[in-house]
């Protein structure tokens, strides 16, 4: 078994500078540490109980396929008014689905999917074994 003491998602941004205002700014999201100089600069960000790298560049220009982001908030229909408020692009506002999260989906400058979801009161993600 591996003893993973921390992880993090690490995204290869097209526009370094593009995705730190919309992660930084649009989101909100609070700063980890910083590393590096100039427009390629790293910046990790909290993600709750994880974090988020923005670092270097995408190598061709494009975002990379399949990388998907999930938050856990608390309300996701106020995040809803708030981010669409600051011009998110929504993909799908919330809906409750079969499952019993409530999930709306975004996307950062890139086009990068981010899941935002609820976890309501009763359902089992709620409970620890």
């Amino acid at each position: 078994m591996v003893h993973v003491l921390s992880s993090r998602i690490i995204v290869r941004p097209v526009d370094p500078d593009r995705s730190r205002a919309f992660y930084g700014r649009t989101l909100a999201l609070p700063v980890y540490r910083e590393f590096g100089t100039g427009p390629e600069r790293g910046t990790v960000y909290f993600l709750g109980g994880g974090f988020l790298e923005l670092s270097g560049r995408s190598a061709d220009g494009s975002a990379a396929a399949g990388v998907e982001l999930w938050l856990q908030v608390e309300d996701v229909a106020s995040v809803h008014t708030e981010l669409s408020a600051r011009g998110v692009e929504v993909l799908r506002p919330p809906v409750r689905e079969p499952w019993g999260l409530v999930e709306m989906w975004i996307a950062d400058p890139d086009g990068h999917r981010i899941g935002v979801v609820e976890v309501p009161e009763g359902h089992p993600l709620r409970y620890r074994p």
